[in-house]
């Protein structure tokens, strides 16, 4: 299984940014969809997480009310919309693949990784 992700790119502090990924073939259909990022000297972390019916979804603390996850199992891909950003959501974001069907926050519970996607956020 092979994620491509993509639509990073700068933006000013209370901008929008959508980052898609997309999967190489039908694998994570039955599975949970992920987001996580990572900033230069800091630890991956979670971001979201959309269970595998797209019913069900988890945020960061960080980003509730700011973030949408969503996904198209018939497009394999999935989506995160990131609106009114600030400075500190700037990192690279990963998509992943879980293990599981259901949403979860926890990094090892994720077995394919995208290359990342980098998102800058300007003050």
């Amino acid at each position: 299984v092979q994620l491509q992700a993509s639509g990073g790119g700068l933006v000013q502090a209370g901008g929008s940014l959508r980052v898609s990924c997309a999967a190489s073939k039908r694998t994570g259909s039955n599975n949970a969809l992920g987001w996580f990022r990572q900033a230069p000297g800091k630890e991956r972390e979670f971001v979201a997480s959309i269970d595998w019916r797209g019913t069900v979804t988890q945020y960061a603390d960080s980003v509730k009310g700011r973030f949408t996850i969503s996904r198209d199992n018939a497009k394999n891909m999935v989506d995160l919309q990131m609106n009114n950003l600030k400075p500190e959501d700037s990192a690279v974001y990963y998509c992943a693949v879980s293990l599981y069907s259901g949403a979860t926050s926890r990094l090892n519970s994720y077995r394919y990784w995208g290359q990342g996607t980098q998102v800058t956020v300007s003050s």
